[in-house]
């Protein structure tokens, strides 16, 4: 019996043979719950906030589906006309594609190394979540819900997003089994000796220096704005001013992302016929909403393009973290290596785009954030436009005159060193 009782008897699932399919299936409900707490904690305060009654905890409910649905890119509707709500909040969308991560890599910890069993627990775990989906489903799909859902496309986009994350989580855990090593082109176009691995940390870097200028070109788009004035307008008490700053602060990735497409250039729709970019911006009516308020006035050309030094700068450091490699390569190589990272940033932005955008309504909202395509070509044309010639000269510089200083960048226990090669 001390045994017994000194023994854990849940917590060790490396002691355990096999787990049942309805412990995996609670799992996978265990894990949806958590994300859906993310939106019901604040939605169900502020329900208990607000002065006035006129919202049931049933609706409250529903509210908190609805915007759980919307975190997973399921399309919505809202108002009598059934008007389209497919601006995905991007802040929930990194909660809820964390923690699914983080339930697939448990899962794979657990199922390491016990053959199709591995495989059992994961898609239980996948259906509970589903389950949890399709009850959410369900509560949106009643008329009197502030945002409808549409069972098909709800259900397929957080069938995608939960495959997707969970997957990652599996594939990670499991020790990435299958990748690829090596691209398949000809040892004169591709150098040997971990390539790949500078690539991918070279589309990186971009990835993170665009998003900090993106940030920057979005703090002074606050700063020289009339966001605050909005706020306090349609803010009215507490429940308000929380509510908008909640619904504010799930939108600023969004922003963010907006920011680094005027930067780039291309710009973004802000309703049908109307767009905000460094060349000009022409808008009509908007909503009030705070997020709006820092668009830039009516015009053409002016001081906003100092924004387009943002994804100048980007190009620049990735040049530099190619070219600290770039001395052990030949220059068609080096060429190689920076021209494969411009055009994988070129998928990475098509996706970007299309998930920082979508509609508000029909009519006027029915286009909302930059266009996928010109994002993601815009993002490839600056590194070859810059890094590929960057790369180049950084190589010919220093085989020319040896290793020279070292440039170490340190943000936090980050540490990028830029130069010289190793």
């Amino acid at each position: 019996m001390t045994q017994l009782m000194g023994r854990p008897i849940l917590g060790l699932p490396s002691e355990l043979e096999s787990r049942s399919a309805l412990a995996d299936l609670l799992a996978g409900v265990r894990t949806a719950l958590l994300t859906l707490s993310v939106v019901a904690v604040p939605v169900f305060g502020l329900w208990v906030l607000a002065p006035y009654g006129d919202d049931s905890a049933q609706g409250a409910a529903r509210t908190a589906f609805g915007l759980w649905l919307l975190g997973h890119g399921a399309p919505l509707a809202r108002g009598p006309e059934a008007a389209p709500v497919t601006v995905t909040p991007l802040l929930l969308t990194a909660v809820v594609t964390a923690l699914l991560v983080r339930a697939g890599r448990r899962l794979a910890r657990r199922a390491r190394g016990r053959g199709f069993v591995r495989w059992r627990s994961p898609l239980a775990a996948y259906a509970g979540y589903l389950l949890v989906a399709a009850g959410a489903v369900a509560q949106c799909a009643d008329p009197q819900a502030a945002l409808r859902s549409r069972a098909l496309p709800d259900l397929l986009a957080v069938a995608a997003l939960t495959a997707g994350a969970f997957g990652y989580g599996l594939w990670g855990g499991l020790g990435r089994p299958g990748q690829l090593r090596r691209l398949p082109l000809s040892a004169a176009l591709w150098p040997a000796g971990g390539a790949e691995r500078v690539a991918l940390r070279a589309l990186a870097v971009w990835a993170g220096a665009l998003l900090a200028g993106g940030g920057a070109v979005f703090v002074v788009a606050v700063v020289l704005g009339s966001a605050g004035h909005g706020a306090q307008r349609l803010g009215g008490g507490s429940a308000g001013w929380l509510g908008m700053l909640l619904a504010c602060l799930t939108l600023v990735p969004n922003a963010l992302l907006w920011s680094v497409s005027y930067a780039l250039g291309t710009g973004f729709a802000v309703g049908a016929g109307g767009h905000a970019g460094p060349l000009g911006t022409r808008l009509g009516a908007v909503p009030d909403f705070p997020l709006l308020a820092v668009l830039p006035g009516r015009g053409g050309p002016d001081w906003h393009l100092l924004a387009c030094g943002v994804p100048a700068a980007a190009a620049v450091l990735t040049a530099l973290l190619l070219g600290r490699a770039a001395v052990r390569w030949s220059a068609p190589q080096a060429a190689a290596v920076a021209a494969v990272v411009a055009l994988a940033a070129a998928p990475l932005g098509v996706l970007a785009g299309w998930s920082a955008g979508g509609a508000l309504g029909t009519g006027r909202m029915s286009e909302l954030g930059p266009v996928p395509w010109q994002f993601g070509l815009a993002q490839s044309a600056w590194l070859l436009a810059v890094a590929v010639p960057g790369v180049l000269l950084a190589r010919w510089w220093r085989t020319r005159t040896g290793p020279g200083p070292v440039v170490r960048i340190r943000v936090g226990a980050y540490r990028l060193v830029c130069w010289p090669a190793p």
